[in-house]
């Protein structure tokens, strides 16, 4: 998947100094969004391999179903097509919006808890994770009845285990030791 990404990076970051030049990075985001699914779709990846396609056709598909307007986007698209990068667009998605997310200061954490938060208490966890990674949180929370109790959250390359599971299997390995 590394070479997949390596060739989807390029293409995000251009794609965001497009965006950003112009100040429609959130257009931008919705429309490669689009686009991502749409470069999953059995029937999109038919007509990428249809020599009765034009390439300016598939292009002026794939920027209406993107409900963005904007020549740059066109011509973006365009790129991709002539140089078959189009089963990358869900990696240049994921690219764009990690660049997005820095540059507004945002990281995702996910959190797996072993019960159902309630406001109060997303509220609550998401604050102690602001102030400690000093950035704003916008959490994604899973229930894992598995967990017995607590919260297991991943933040970047960052795990906190605050699980019931965690805690036992740290002390199986204490007393192993």
């Amino acid at each position: 998947m590394a070479e997949a990404a390596t060739i989807a990076r390029p293409y995000a970051e251009a794609a965001f100094r497009l965006a950003e030049g112009k100040g429609t990075i959130a257009g931008w985001s919705a429309a490669l969004s689009k686009l991502a699914a749409a470069a999953e779709s059995p029937e999109l990846n038919q007509l990428l391999g249809d020599p009765r396609i034009a390439p300016s056709q598939l292009a002026g598909l794939l920027v209406s179903l993107s409900a963005e307007n904007d020549p740059a986007l066109a011509q973006f698209v365009a790129t991709l097509i002539e140089n078959k990068r189009v089963p990358a667009l869900p990696l240049v998605h994921e690219q764009f919006e990690a660049l997005k997310n820095r540059r507004e200061g945002i990281v995702d954490a996910q959190i797996d808890s072993a019960l159902p938060l309630n406001d109060a208490q997303l509220a609550e966890l998401v604050a102690g994770l602001e102030a400690r990674f000093k950035r704003k949180i916008r959490p994604h929370v899973n229930v894992d009845a598995e967990l017995i109790g607590g919260v297991l959250v991943r933040v970047g390359d960052e795990v906190i285990d605050g699980s019931v599971r965690g805690k036992l299997a740290g002390m199986a390995a204490a007393l192993k030791n």
